[in-house]
C-alpha cells in the first residue's frame, strides 16, 4: 500500500516543530513527510534586527533545515494554492517552474507578511525587516547612506541622507530602532567629516503606547531608554505619504528622509486567501485542535491560523509569536498522528511564558512569568531565552560567538553590496504576487493532476 502523504507547507517555527515531531512519532513505512519551503533554514526571526545592526551574521540565525529534519523530503518552493477538494497544493519552485504536490494530510504554516496600507509611495520606497534579505539589505543601505553624506557637499541631502524613519511601535520596530540607532553611533566614529548630532533616528507608531503588551511600567521604560539616546519617539502620529527624499507625517511633518523601515504588523500570508475558508481577520479559522473544519485532513497553525487562546479565554486567540507557532507545530503533530490512528485530537493550551526585548547592548526589558526586570538582568534573560529556544547547537554557537566577538571587537561597518543598483521594495523580499486566485488553483490542480496521470 501507498504511504500516507503528510504536507507541511512553511519552514518557519511552526512548520519545522512539527516536521520533527512526525518523524519522531511516525516510522518511515508509515508516511511520507514533504516540507515546502523556499528556503532550506528556518529563519529566527526574533533576532533579524541584530542582523541588520551586524552584531550576528545572516547564517547564525538561519537553522539548517537539513542539518534538523532526517527524513522530511524538502520541496524548494513556494505554495501559491490550494486545492482542498482535489488534496493538492499548487507550488512555485525556486526555478519558477508550478508543479503539484499531492496530500493525504495539510499542515497549513506559511506564516505571515508585512502589512501595508494604501499610503502614497509607501510600496516603492518602504523598506522591511521580515525576511534575511531584507535585513542583510538594510543594514547595506543605511551604511551606504553614511558613505554617501560623508562625500556630498550639498547640505540638504546630507540631511535627507542621515535622517532615518521606524514605523511600527511594536517588538521589530522598537528592537529594530534601537539596534540600527547603536549601529549608527558607532559608525559615525569612522566618518570624520559627519556631524554626529545629525544622525535622526524616529521611531512613531499611530497607537498611544510604546509595546502596549509590555504593560505601562516597562513600556515607559523602553520608552525613556530609546529617548535618552536621542531617538524620537512619536506616538499617535503614522505615515501620510512616502517618497524618494522625503516622508510626510499624519501630523503635518515633513521630514528629509530616505530611510523609512516599515515593521507596522503582520497579516496572515497570501495563500491562506487561495481557499474557501473563514477566516478571522485574515487569519484562517480552526478549532482548538486546529483543524480547518471546512476541509477533510487540514491543520493550520501559526501566524496564519486563528488559534484558539484557551489559557486566555474569552474568544481571544493566541497571538502571532515564535512562542506560540512553535509550541503550536508539536501540538498538530501529535494531532496529525492522532487522526491517522484514528484516535481523539487534543486541543492547544499554552500559557505565555513572557516577553523579551532586546534593545541592543546593556539595555533591554524583559517581563519573564510576569516578572518586570529591564537592563542587564533583562538582558541576560532576553539573550538566554534566545539561546535556548535555537533549535541547534550549532545556531547556538554561532548565535553566543557572534556577540562575544561584536562586543569585544564591534564592527567594521562594511557593505556587501547587496541589490546595491536595485530598488528593495516589500514585494520583491517576500513575493506577495506570486500567488494565484481560486479559480487559477484549480485550473492549475486539474491541469497538473492530468499531466501527472499521463506520465
Amino acid at each position: 500500500m501507498e504511504r500516507p502523504r503528510i504536507v507541511i507547507v512553511g519552514g518557519g517555527f511552526a512548520g519545522l516543530e512539527c516536521a520533527r515531531r512526525l518523524e519522531r512519532k511516525l516510522a518511515p513505512a508509515e508516511a511520507e513527510i514533504s516540507l515546502v519551503t523556499p528556503f532550506s533554514y528556518q529563519l529566527y526571526l526574533p533576532l533579524l534586527p541584530h542582523v541588520a545592526a551586524g552584531v550576528l551574521t545572516p547564517q547564525s540565525v538561519a537553522v539548517s533545515l537539513r542539518r534538523t529534519l532526517r527524513r522530511t523530503h524538502i520541496v524548494p518552493g513556494g505554495a501559491i494554492g490550494v486545492d482542498p477538494r482535489s488534496k493538492v497544493i499548487v507550488v512555485r519552485k525556486i526555478t519558477d517552474e508550478v508543479v503539484a504536490e499531492r496530500y493525504d494530510h495539510l499542515v497549513l504554516a506559511p506564516g505571515s507578511v508585512t502589512r501595508t496600507f494604501d499610503i502614497p509611495g509607501l510600496r516603492d520606497y518602504a523598506r522591511g525587516m521580515k525576511t534575511l534579505a531584507e535585513a542583510a539589505y538594510v543594514r547595506d543601505h543605511v551604511i551606504a547612506q553614511l558613505d554617501l553624506a560623508s562625500t556630498t557637499l550639498d547640505q540638504r541631502e546630507r540631511e535627507s541622507r542621515l535622517q532615518f524613519v521606524v514605523v511600527g511601535g511594536g517588538y521589530a520596530g522598537t528592537e529594530t530602532a534601537a539596534c540600527l540607532q547603536r549601529l549608527t553611533t558607532a559608525a559615525i566614529r569612522r566618518y570624520p567629516r559627519l556631524d554626529p548630532r545629525l544622525i535622526k533616528w524616529h521611531l512613531i507608531d499611530i497607537a498611544p503606547k510604546l509595546m502596549p503588551e509590555l504593560g505601562d511600567k516597562l513600556g515607559t521604560t523602553a520608552l525613556e531608554i530609546l529617548r535618552g539616546r536621542g531617538i524620537e519617539v512619536s506616538l499617535g502620529v503614522s505615515v501620510a505619504e512616502v517618497g524618494a527624499e522625503n516622508v510626510k507625517f499624519t501630523d503635518g511633518r515633513l521630514l528629509p528622509c530616505r530611510t523609512l523601515i516599515w515593521t507596522a504588523g503582520v497579516v496572515a500570508s497570501p495563500l491562506i486567501a487561495t481557499l474557501d475558508a473563514e477566516t478571522v481577520r485574515g487569519r484562517i479559522a480552526v478549532t482548538a485542535e486546529m483543524r480547518v473544519p471546512q476541509f477533510d485532513g487540514v491543520f493550520a497553525l501559526g501566524d496564519a491560523a486563528a488559534v484558539p487562546d484557551l489559557a486566555k479565554g474569552d474568544g481571544a486567540v493566541c497571538p502571532p509569536t515564535a512562542q506560540h507557532a512553535a509550541r503550536q507545530g508539536k501540538a498538530v503533530a501529535d494531532n496529525v498522528v492522532a487522526a491517522m490512528h484514528n484516535q481523539p485530537l487534543e486541543p492547544y493550551y499554552h500559557k505565555d511564558l513572557g516577553l523579551v526585548v532586546d534593545l541592543g547592548g546593556k539595555d533591554a526589558v524583559s517581563k519573564p512569568a510576569g516578572v518586570e526586570l529591564h537592563g542587564v538582568p533583562a538582558q541576560l534573560v532576553a539573550r538566554g531565552y534566545h539561546l535556548m529556544a535555537m533549535r541547534t547547537n550549532s545556531g547556538k554557537f554561532r548565535v553566543g560567538a557572534n556577540w562575544l566577538l561584536n562586543a569585544t571587537a564591534g564592527d567594521d561597518f562594511v557593505r556587501t553590496g547587496f541589490l546595491a543598483r536595485q530598488p528593495a521594495r516589500l514585494q520583491d523580499f517576500e513575493y506577495t504576487d506570486a500567488y494565484l486566485t481560486k479559480d487559477q488553483v484549480r485550473e492549475h490542480a486539474q491541469m497538473l493532476l492530468a499531466k501527472g496521470s499521463a506520465t
